[in-house]
């Protein structure tokens, strides 16, 4: 379950949170003056998601070196900036969504 707590209150319970994160794969958005500043997962998710991130990116490499194999250095240029800037839109939206 996902749960919006202020900082203060995180502060405060931040050992029971350390609890239902890592027992009940609860997550917490940490926020300051209503906005989001942080995130508290278990560390299984945190792992979890960050394989998942290291797996897309030598996806879209080995996408880049493939097509790329013949190509001018410009267009290898190309497809690694089209790769970053798809990685940057997919994490913006997830903030978002969670936001």
């Amino acid at each position: 379950m996902e749960k919006t707590i202020g900082a203060f209150e995180a502060r405060r319970n931040l050992g029971k949170m350390i609890e239902e994160a890592f027992y009940k794969k609860d997550s917490f958005i940490i926020e300051r003056s209503g906005r989001p500043m942080a995130v508290l997962v278990s560390i299984e998710d945190y792992q979890k998601w960050r394989r998942l991130a290291k797996e897309q990116v030598l996806v879209m490499l080995k996408r880049a070196q493939k097509r790329s194999a013949k190509a001018p250095t410009a267009a290898v240029e190309r497809d690694v900036r089209d790769a970053l800037k798809s990685l940057r839109q997919e994490s913006r939206a997830r903030k978002k969504v969670k936001a």
